[in-house]
């Protein structure tokens, strides 16, 4: 063990300014991040196999979830690709992840334009818009948003992002 000065700062904690700061997640069903990560041999089968094209190499060669191009369709071909144990075997789309989306102030149906892209994109129709007092709408995500991640690209402003869901007893 070796011990370091004050202000002294390990090698991982130099590079750490240099990498992306967006948030990676796993793909549906991967097991807990720990879990996760000692059993994933990078192999990237599940890479070849995502008829979407999301699942992407990510930080430290390990898959990640990008939604530039599209959402999940939960069709587990990840999951059932993977014979290093890395993901769980109850495969239902509601415990596919705890992802879900948060939109921000760039919505321009808050200002007044009509767009409405990402409603059409979400195939359980978990998006409604409500008025808003002064004009405008408000975006709303109900329960039956899966995180699926389908109104991402949809979005001509980037006004949503993919979030963990706070968890509540």
């Amino acid at each position: 063990m070796t011990l370091r000065h004050v202000g002294e700062v390990s090698r991982r904690q130099l590079f750490a300014r240099f990498r992306d700061d967006k948030p990676q997640f796993r793909p549906p069903w991967a097991r807990s991040a720990d879990a996760f990560v000692d059993s994933c041999t990078r192999c990237l089968k599940c890479i070849d196999v995502c008829p979407e094209k999301i699942i992407v190499k990510g930080s430290g060669g390990f898959p990640v979830i990008e939604f530039g191009s599209g959402g999940c369709t939960f069709c587990a071909a990840c999951a059932d690709i993977c014979s290093d144990g890395c993901f769980s075997a109850d495969r239902t789309p509601e415990n596919a992840w705890n992802l879900t989306v948060l939109p921000s102030s760039a919505c321009v149906e808050s200002k007044g334009v009509s767009c409405r892209l990402c409603e059409g994109a979400c195939d359980v129709s978990a998006i409604r818009f409500r008025p808003r007092v002064g004009g405008g709408m408000t975006i709303h995500f109900d329960e039956r948003c899966t995180g699926c991640g389908a109104c991402l690209p949809a979005c001509p402003v980037s006004a949503l992002s993919m979030t963990i869901a706070e968890v509540h007893a």
